[in-house]
Formats: structure tokens, C-alpha cells, sequence
């Protein structure tokens, strides 16, 4: 199992490095059904894999004029506060046990991951949508950010970061495209620089709650950045809108499956 795990998370490097976004919401399943991590623990992990992947492919975007440097810390300023007091101050407190209904037992990590699994399907909903329209022309930025619709925007991602460990792209580039009339092509290369500011100041805040385990951490991060660099590749020769699409058919598979296991099996 550990040897799809690894393949896993070139996937993960390879859908960021395609469509900025969607690899992120593999992570967490991956560490938990493939690598046997528990659920809170694989959201903080999560944190730390996105986070470099990300900024990785965030560096790259930026070196080609791709990525709307204002928006991102406009946009990331609520949601790496909102990011830092959710795993702060909420995740340490929620309990193992949760309620008990008849003879089903709500836990901490069942719920955790049927949360990631409902997120996972309204991603893929999202990206099999996405998938299917034609490609916008580019547009011009526009010349007043709605600060208020931003802020609210950053504190959901916030929340979508600081409980499950999920970058939130596929919520991230919506938008930016439509709040901001920014270019698609823009919104990607933004979108992984505002991901990879939410998970490493998440991973911050989770610094002495846990005990990590580096080595491990390190030869994923290496796997997915790997995964960027071939999905960045591909991405300049593949037309995006069917890799999204596809993608988004994967992950919706993955969701329902998560949702039954939770819920049916156990």
C-alpha cells in the first residue's frame, strides 16, 4: 500500500503543477487509508505537503509574470489568521469522542474525514464543471479588489485549511477569476502562492502539538514537488480543461468511496 501512497503523491505535485489545485484534497486520504496516519494528525501533515508543493510551484509561476503578488496578500491576509486560530485554538480541543448515536459511534478522525469527503465531492463537481466550459479570454484585473467579498472569501478558505488541511484551490481560482476578472493563466500561479502561505503558517501553528515525523514528511514533499515540475511540463503540451475534467471524475470516485467506508463499513 505504501508504494501507491508514493505514486499518490506524485499525483498530488502533478495536479497542482496542472490546474493549481485538486492534489491537495488527495493528501489527507492518501496518508490515511494508504500510509495508516491518523486523520488529525494527516490534516497537519497535509498542511506541511501542500504548503512546499505549492510554494514551489508558486516560484515558478512567479519567475514567468504569472502570479498578482497584491492579491494574493490581500487574499491570504484573512485566511492565514483565520488558518492560524482554527488550529490553534479550535482542532486541539475537539474530542475523540463525539456523540453516540443508537450504536454508531461519531469519532474525531470518522468525521473528519466524511467533512474531507463532502469537500471532496463539491471539488470535483467544481472541476468536472470547469472542464466542460470553453476557455475565457484574458481580461483585465479589476481596478478595485470587492475587499469585503476577498475577506470573506479568506476566511472560508481559513476554515477549509485550518480543519481538513485542503489547499482550497478549486474555491481559490473561482474566485479570482470572477471577483478579480484575472486571467486563468494568472489565477493558478496566485492561487498556489495563497495555498502555500495558508498551509505553512497552519503547519506553523501546529508546531509542538505533534510528533513529526520529518524524514517521512521530506521524501513526500520531494515526490509531489517532483510531480509539479512534470505536471508544469505537461501542462504546456496537454489541454488543461480535460485533464481538469478527468481529474474531477477521480476525485468524486474517491469521495463516495470515503463517504461509504466512514459511514457503511465501520
Amino acid at each position: 500500500m505504501e508504494i501507491i501512497g508514493y505514486f499518490a503523491a506524485a499525483l498530488i505535485g502533478l495536479s497542482l503543477g496542472l490546474i493549481g489545485g485538486g492534489g491537495s484534497i488527495l493528501t489527507v486520504p492518501v496518508l490515511v487509508y494508504l500510509f495508516h496516519i491518523d486523520a488529525v494528525l494527516a490534516t497537519s501533515y497535509s498542511l506541511f505537503i501542500v504548503g512546499l508543493s505549492s510554494l514551489v510551484g508558486a516560484y515558478k509561476n512567479y519567475r514567468r509574470g504569472a502570479i498578482h503578488i497584491k492579491t494574493a496578500l490581500l487574499f491570504g491576509l484573512t485566511s492565514i489568521t483565520t488558518v492560524l486560530l482554527v488550529r490553534r485554538l479550535v482542532v486541539p480541543i475537539i474530542p475523540h469522542h463525539i456523540a453516540t448515536v443508537g450504536t454508531f459511534e461519531v469519532t474525531q478522525q470518522m468525521l473528519t474525514m466524511v467533512l474531507f469527503a463532502i469537500l471532496m465531492v463539491l471539488a470535483s463537481v467544481s472541476m468536472i464543471r470547469s472542464g466542460r466550459k470553453k476557455t475565457a479570454p484574458m481580461q483585465e484585473p479589476a481596478a478595485q479588489a470587492p475587499v469585503l467579498k476577498l475577506a470573506l472569501y479568506g476566511i472560508g478558505i481559513g476554515l477549509v485549511t485550518g480543519f481538513l488541511g485542503a489547499g482550497g484551490g478549486f474555491l481559490i481560482i473561482p474566485a479570482l477569476v470572477l471577483l478579480l476578472r484575472l486571467d486563468m493563466k494568472i489565477a493558478i500561479g496566485t492561487s498556489l502562492l495563497i495555498i502555500a502561505m495558508n498551509s505553512l503558517m497552519g503547519f506553523l501553528g501546529d508546531i509542538g502539538q505533534f510528533q513529526i515525523d520529518w524524514t517521512f514528511l521530506l521524501i513526500i514533499v520531494a515526490i509531489a514537488v517532483s510531480g509539479i515540475f512534470a505536471g508544469t511540463f505537461l501542462g504546456q503540451k496537454i489541454p488543461g480543461a480535460k485533464l481538469k475534467q478527468g481529474f474531477g471524475w477521480f476525485v468524486l470516485v474517491m469521495g463516495c468511496y470515503i463517504i461509504i467506508r466512514e459511514l457503511l463499513i465501520h
